[in-house]
């Protein structure tokens, strides 16, 4: 029975997986500021072209960032409310490890490599993890990492002195780290993008990460990665002294 995977941590990406990992569909939509009227369309599209019935569904992946507020709660809520009505679970992966499983079948990475997988967060800033590859290919043909730093935000500059060094991170001794992702694109005097790097999640990798855990028998929550409090905040009352107080 097919899973479900939503993705709205940069592009709004969407997938459908068979129990086996196989894309039945995808699609994405790179409209950064429509997330919420974007999503619903790419569904149904996915269900449409799979010829799968919602009721189908096994469960609903979600990507859970890290990635700005807005952004990442549209697909979070998408997810969270599909999934009550059907009466399935919600599954969440960071978002980071997506890219980072992604790289390492995209680079021909092997055992011992690392990876450094950013996404843009604004403010002259980026999302970060650092990885090491654990198996190039492990359950169900899914490479396999550890996290090894992070997931943080940070400026691009310090991303870049913290886990790069000169090339080499002393944490991985004289392994080359790869960077990935769209958040070096923007730095790239700091962060130097590996040649044919992923730069954004790809839904697919999203469900057959989870699909993994959950035969693994692993936790998989869907609380969002903010890493910072939101851009709109509720205003503090102020506290007005009760009539006749003394000053």
């Amino acid at each position: 029975m097919p899973v479900l995977a939503l993705d709205t941590s940069a592009a709004v990406a969407v997938a459908l997986v068979g129990e086996d990992g196989a894309r039945l569909a995808s699609r994405t939509s790179d409209e950064r500021r429509r997330h919420a009227e974007s999503l619903a369309p790419l569904i149904a599209e996915v269900l449409a072209e799979a010829g799968v019935d919602r009721a189908d569904l096994t469960a609903v992946v979600a990507g859970t960032g890290p990635a700005p507020f807005t952004g990442l709660r549209v697909g979070l809520v998408t997810a969270r409310t599909l999934a009550l009505a059907l009466g399935i679970p919600v599954l969440g992966v960071p978002s980071l490890d997506a890219l980072a499983v992604q790289a390492v079948s995209d680079l021909g990475l092997q055992p011992g490599d690392e990876v450094l997988a950013t996404s843009d967060a604004r403010r002259r800033e980026v999302y970060w993890a650092r990885y090491r590859v654990v198996a190039h290919e492990g359950a169900g043909g899914v490479p396999v990492v550890e996290t090894v730093a992070g997931p943080d935000v940070a400026r691009a500059g310090f991303v870049a002195q913290a886990q790069l060094g000169e090339g080499t991170s002393e944490a991985a001794g004289t392994a080359a780290v790869h960077v990935v992702g769209e958040g070096a694109m923007l730095y790239p005097d700091f962060l130097p993008v590996a040649e044919d790097a992923p730069l954004v999640p790809d839904a697919t990798v999203l469900a057959r990460i989870a699909l993994v855990r959950r035969a693994q028998g692993l936790d998989q929550p869907s609380e969002p990665l903010y890493l910072r409090r939101p851009d709109v905040q509720e205003p503090v009352g102020r506290v007005v002294p009760a009539t006749g107080a003394s000053a």
